[in-house]
């Protein structure tokens, strides 16, 4: 039977962290990167008999993941943030992969249930959130480009069945926190490295030229894929709110690029009804789409499609 290391970068998780690692018990090594937390959680980790290694607190985690990769010595890698439990189905499925290794599959995504708010998120974006967590020693890490960045494998990879479970946002305060101060910034130089293909370049914050339009659109595509594609109004007035608070997290990454651009002001002339016309296009076809979905009865689907095509 191979081995399993489990790697759990962590930050201030006192909380959070010994269910994490109830969860993971049934696995051979257990490694917490802890990012110069000030509370507890050095401490609960290493009563929990895992290997404890301490490194700087930096935006990009995925670099201390990284390095935990590499102290791992199982022949497969389970990697977890420390708001993730491994339920008992995931336990089992993960135990039979050990058992009987797939000569060709080196990684494996695995979906999670994402719970927001106290509610289970079956919609809007959060669900089945597949996430590759799970791949063999020496074939995954990080580009460490991105804050939300998958691991790149080398090889084939295969989906498991049961799901992750993700104790995520529990409160307006966390999740405001962590997307408008934290995600945003990341995601606006990610904006600019991709306009000018030049990460050297994109430290200089140059040449990519703001548009107006982008913040705007953007916005409006992000609610109309979340609430109507996604099938938001399914999760009730969580699929409501999330849906406006990641629309106006896209709207705060455009925002940081303005300021990056010193705040470049354009004819205000143009701005209303230009603006106008993009967000009641864009907010029409999405929710022609899902009315597309919805429809049941094959004339009226096709119907929806050319008002779609024309709108």
């Amino acid at each position: 039977m191979d081995r399993l290391s489990v790697v759990i970068s962590a930050y201030n998780e006192e909380e959070r962290l010994p269910a994490c690692l109830h969860s993971v018990s049934f696995a051979d090594e257990i490694i917490v990167i802890d990012n110069e937390s000030s509370d507890r959680t050095a401490a609960i980790a290493k009563r929990s008999k895992a290997k404890v290694y301490t490194r700087p607190n930096n935006l990009m985690l995925n670099m201390s993941k990284n390095f935990g990769f590499s102290k791992a010595t199982g022949d497969w890698i389970l990697n977890l943030d420390a708001d993730e439990q491994v339920t008992p189905d995931l336990e089992t499925e993960i135990k039979g992969v050990l058992a009987n290794p797939p000569k060709d599959i080196v990684g494996f995504a695995i979906p999670r249930k994402n719970i927001i708010f106290g509610k289970w998120m079956q919609h809007t974006g959060w669900y089945p959130d597949y996430q590759l967590r799970f791949f063999r020693k020496g074939k995954g890490k990080f580009a460490e480009q991105h804050v939300h960045e998958q691991i790149a494998v080398e090889g084939r990879v295969d989906c498991l069945d049961h799901a992750l479970l993700h104790e995520n946002y529990q409160s307006v305060h966390q999740f405001l926190h962590k997307l408008f101060t934290i995600y945003a910034q990341n995601e606006a130089e990610n904006i600019l490295r991709q306009e000018t293909g030049n990460e050297e370049k994109a430290g200089l914050w140059s040449p990519y030229t703001f548009r107006w339009q982008d913040a705007v659109t953007a916005s409006f595509r992000e609610f109309a894929q979340r609430f109507y594609v996604q099938k938001g109004y399914k999760d009730g007035v969580h699929g409501l709110m999330l849906s406006i608070l990641m629309a106006f997290y896209h709207f705060v990454v455009y925002t940081y690029v303005w300021e990056k651009e010193k705040f470049v002001d354009e004819n205000r002339s143009v701005l209303k009804d230009s603006a106008d016309f993009e967000i009641q296009k864009e907010l029409r076809y999405w929710k022609l789409t899902a009315d597309i979905e919805e429809e049941q009865n094959g004339l009226k689907k096709n119907y929806l499609r050319l008002k779609r095509r024309v709108s």
